[in-house]
This record gives structure tokens, sequence and C-alpha cells, in this order.
């Protein structure tokens, strides 16, 4: 019955989109062929009465993925995240995309803890309340532990929202499809891999123990962070289907006037919420993606608190120092070195001219740097430089995107503190720090301990593996080219010697 319903599901999906007024808003975003808008609108318009109404105070694409249930919010949600699929108008609208939804009962939640648990809900919790928060796919409970006393935050999933989801994300795909054989040109945006993206996403936070891990993580990264507090998984209590943390007593930094009324430095927290992203972008590569002001709220203490671990960002360690020194050439308006980073990390092609680049990079740059200090953005700054990247042939990279639209989200969170603030001023000592320990001798030295350890490993096979080159070379075989191989057998080896070189003349 899958054809079926993924038909049922798309019609359903195309009224609503035109009864909502967001059909047109969809396929422009898409840049959808006539071809493709044809088809569109002559399933969606005479089934327009099939669709559902929405709230009427939304705007038309938000107002309709509301409607449409769950799994839409959550795909309006991660693609906001993608202005390179959607635009950046869309991608705006959909930022402020909300997901709560009625919640199931306590009885059913109590139910639920217990079976995954496998526990006496009331012996293990002395109290357990009705729910704090409720989203697409679980809602928060405020409880105590029985034997501790110690106030926790109770994540249930809701019953049957994988089923749920997965009926919808196949409908997605189907979709999907549908769109790669009636316009071509789309394929361009790779409709499959996106809804891939979203199913990755969601098959992520439908299982609360990755969520559970990325708070571990985030939080013993950064232990150390003065201001900054990650509540602790209690791992005891937490499964599949449900996550149990510490409680998050504090301000939401939405909430200016009742941050004002506790006395609290409001220029100090936006200083403090941009720089720690910063931090754990470029220091740990591992950062909260979702960082807007429901997921962060003011310790009594002053102390910023992060909670809601369910979309993380990954950067490695080279993309973090390429990142680092884009940004660092921007603050000193050297743009023949950004360019130069560009070409260097592979991110612009060959072929392409570096000094037009940077001229073009120029053209970025200056503008922003001639605005008011109030008005300097370094997620605009990263918007307009992807717009010129794609230009010169750079390929889009998940990653980047993700993390610019977190730049803009922090930025934003940081602006609602002090109107004022200058963002370049704030990340300056954050970015010269990471690059004055990434990218210099210590750095230097520090990847060459790396790799004499990795070759120390394989130190014992190297003679094999030089003897089997020049063997193969001695004796090529027709089909096979070996030009290659020899060389880079001799290069492992230089590399070996170098970096036994250096670390022998540290000790």
């Amino acid at each position: 019955m899958r054809g079926p319903h993924n038909i049922w599901r798309l019609i359903r999906t195309g009224a609503t989109l035109e009864r909502a007024g967001a059909m047109n808003i969809a396929l422009d975003a898409f840049d959808a062929s006539p071809v493709l808008r044809f088809a569109a609108r002559t399933l969606a318009f005479p089934f327009r009465w099939l669709g559902y109404k929405g709230d009427a105070s939304l705007p038309p694409v938000s107002r309709a993925l509301t409607a449409l249930g769950p799994a839409y919010i959550k795909f309006g949600q991660i693609m906001s995240t993608r202005p390179d699929v959607v635009g950046p108008d869309l991608a705006r609208e959909l930022r402020v995309l909300q997901d709560a939804l009625p919640p199931f009962p306590l009885d059913v939640a109590k139910k639920a803890v217990a079976k995954e648990l496998d526990i006496n809900v009331d012996e293990v919790f002395s109290e357990f309340s009705e729910p704090v928060a409720a989203a697409s796919i679980a809602q928060v409970h405020r409880a105590r532990i029985a034997e501790t006393g110690k106030e926790v935050a109770v994540k249930v999933l809701r019953p049957n929202v994988e089923r749920a989801f997965q009926k919808d994300v196949d409908a997605f795909y189907f979709a999907a499809r549908f769109v790669e054989f009636f316009s071509p040109s789309s394929r361009r945006l790779r409709p499959m891999d996106v809804i891939e993206h979203f199913d990755g996403v969601v098959q992520g936070e439908l299982d609360l123990r990755l969520e559970s891990a990325s708070a571990s993580e985030f939080a013993a990264n950064t232990e150390g962070d003065a201001g900054f507090q990650v509540p602790k998984i209690q791992w005891n209590l937490s499964s599949r289907r449900v996550m149990t943390l510490e409680w998050a007593e504090g301000l939401s930094l939405g909430d200016i006037d009742a941050i004002d009324a506790a006395g609290h430095d409001r220029r100090a927290l936006g200083a403090r919420v941009l720089q720690l992203f910063l931090s754990h972008a470029l220091r740990d590569g591992f950062f909260h993606a979702d960082m807007h002001h429901g997921n962060l709220k003011v310790a009594s203490n002053g102390d910023i608190i992060a909670y809601d671990f369910g979309i993380m960002g990954y950067i490695d360690e080279y993309t973090r120092r390429v990142y680092a020194e884009i940004l660092f050439g921007f603050i000193r308006r050297d743009y023949k070195r950004v360019a130069e980073v560009h070409f260097e990390a592979g991110y612009v092609p060959a072929d392409q001219d570096v000094e037009e680049f940077a001229r073009a990079l120029r053209a970025v740059g200056e503008p922003i740097f001639g605005m008011d200090a109030s008005r300097i953005s370094m997620g605009r700054l990263l918007a307009y430089l992807f717009e010129v990247t794609e230009r010169f042939g750079m390929e889009t990279r998940t990653e980047l995107i993700l993390l610019q639209r977190t730049m803009v989200v922090v930025e934003g969170v940081a602006r609602s503190l002090d109107e004022h603030i200058n963002i370049w001023e704030v990340a300056r000592p954050v970015v010269e720090e990471y690059i004055q320990k990434s990218i210099g001798p210590a750095a230097l030295t520090r990847d060459l301990v790396r790799t004499a350890r990795v070759l120390a490993r394989f130190g014992p096979r190297l003679p094999q593996l030089a003897e089997a080159a020049l063997i193969r070379q001695s004796k090529p075989e027709k089909d096979t080219d070996d030009s290659t191989l020899h060389p880079a057998i001799w290069a492992v080896i230089g590399a070996g010697a170098m970096a036994v070189f250096w670390v022998g003349t540290l000790i």
C-alpha cells in the first residue's frame, strides 16, 4: 500500500500548500521548471478543498507545514538550515517555525517510561509533572529522583512517532523522485540527497541515546568554559525512547525584562554567547547547532545554560583551520590571503583566477566593514561569501551551511541582549587565539608528533611495503599502472623520516 499512501499524501500536501497560499512560494524557492509547476498545480488545485486550513496568523509556508503535522514541521526546521536549497528568504521564514504541539497524557508518558526503563515510575521518582514542553518528536516532564532528591528533566518520545515519521518520510522520497522526473533542472539541488539528509537527522533524533551521547560529549568538551553549563545526563535513567538529564533552572535568554530585573549584565551575556559558540566551533569542532533563545537560559549566578542537543554540528580539524583563516583574513581585510586559502583548500577549482576571486571577496567584505558596528554581521558575511564562491565553482559544503545558519541565530541572540554589540570585536580574540594555537610552529610540532605516532604503528611493515612496491614496479602488469605506487611509498617513508627528525630535535 506504499504507492497509494504516497500518492494520497502528496495530493493532501499539495492541497494544503495551495490552500495556505504557499504553493508558488515553495515552487519559486526550488526554482521549479514550467513542467513541474504545471504538474504540481494540476494535482493540487482541484483538491484544494482537501487541504488543511492551518493557522491563518502564520506565514503561508509555515502555516502549511504546521497544519500537515510533526514530520513536515521537522522538515521545515531542518530546511531552515539549508538556504543553499530553499533560498535565504524561505530559510529565514522557516527559522521561526515552532513545533509546539498538544502534549500526550501524563499517564501515557509514565507507562512509556516504565516500559522503556523497566522501572516503577512512582517509586523511582517522587515527583513527575505534567508536560512542561511538547514538540514534534518528544515532550519533557519535570521530575525528582526519590533516592537523591535531584531535580531532572525527563524527555519521552511520542507514542508511535517512529511509524508516523517513517510513513511521511516515505512520501517525501516519493515526492523527490516526482520532482526529479518532472524537472530535470532541479537535480542540481539533489532532492533525493536533501531527503536523505532529513531522514538521517530524524533517525538520530528518534533515538534518544544518540542525543544523550551528544549532550555528554558536549558537556565534556565545555567543562572548563567559564560561565557555561551543560546539564549532565543521567545514564541509568536514559534509553532509546527516554532521556533524563539534570534540570536546568534559569531565565530564558529571550526574557529580557526578567534578565534586567535579576540584575544580569546583558552586554556581557551577549558577548559570551557569541564567544562560546565560536570557541566550540573552532576549538572543539563540535557545536550546538540550535542555539536559539528557547534552548538557552541564564542561571542565577550569571552562567549560560544550554540544553536540547538534537541538532549538533561537527567540523573536522582541517576545515576548522580553513574557516579560521578565512575569518581572520576578513577581520584583517586581507582579501588576497582569503582567496589563497580557498584555493589551497581546494574549495575553488584551480582553473579559476585567484586575483579575480580576491577582488570578488573585496566586494563582499568592504560594504560590511563600512557599516555601523551594530549592523556588522558575520552570518551575513558568510552568506555573501557562499554566493561568491558558488559563482566561482565551489561545491556546497553542508557543514559550513549549518555553521553559517547557526552563526546567524547566535548573532540574533547576542543582539537581542546588546543591540550595539560589535560582532568583530567580540569574535576577534577567539579567532586570534585559535589561529595562534592551530596555525604556527606549535601546531606544526603537534601535527608531526601525531604523524610520527601513526607511522610508528606501521613502522615494522614499512620495509615490506617498500620491497613489495619495488618488486611490483620491476614486474608491471599490463592492466595496472604502478607509476604512482612507488613514489607514494617513498613519500610515506620520507614523511616518517621528517617526523622522526623533528620529534628528535624536540626531545
